[in-house]
């Protein structure tokens, strides 16, 4: 059995998150992120995929689901706190959920078509070109 992580302290915290996970907060003690979705199939979408990588990873977020919103909390219950491992596990889902093809430079990959409501996926926080998102 490993030792648990060192829990890291608020300051350290908050002089890295704007830098290497901009768009994740602490609330009350944890890592904390909303993926809002278009609906119900891109929210179940979005929580697969986060599964896949915390079981990958063995280690689990919290994670609240409702029709067009994933929120994800995440700290070390061990350690009691958050630990790097979180940071981790943050920014693996942040690289997976927020990829879009059409931001790559070179990208054969066109991405989901923003333009239909039909069939908008994410609202991601940077749009893609010609996305309404």
């Amino acid at each position: 059995m490993n030792p648990s992580p060192a829990v890291l302290s608020e300051e350290q915290l908050r002089s890295r998150l704007p830098l290497e996970l901009p768009h994740w907060s602490i609330e009350h003690g944890r890592l904390f992120r909303r993926w809002r979705t278009s609906g119900w199939k891109s929210t179940l979408m979005v929580v697969n995929a986060i599964g896949h990588l915390a079981e990958a990873a063995w280690h689990h977020p919290d994670l609240s689901v409702s029709y067009a919103a994933v929120d994800v909390k995440l700290s070390t219950h061990s350690a009691g706190g958050i630990t790097e491992k979180d940071l981790a596990l943050a920014s693996k889902i942040e690289q997976v959920i927020g990829w879009q093809p059409a931001l790559e430079p070179d990208s054969v990959l066109e991405g989901t078509p923003n333009s239909d409501p039909r069939l908008r996926y994410i609202r991601y926080d940077t749009p893609a070109p010609g996305g309404t998102d």
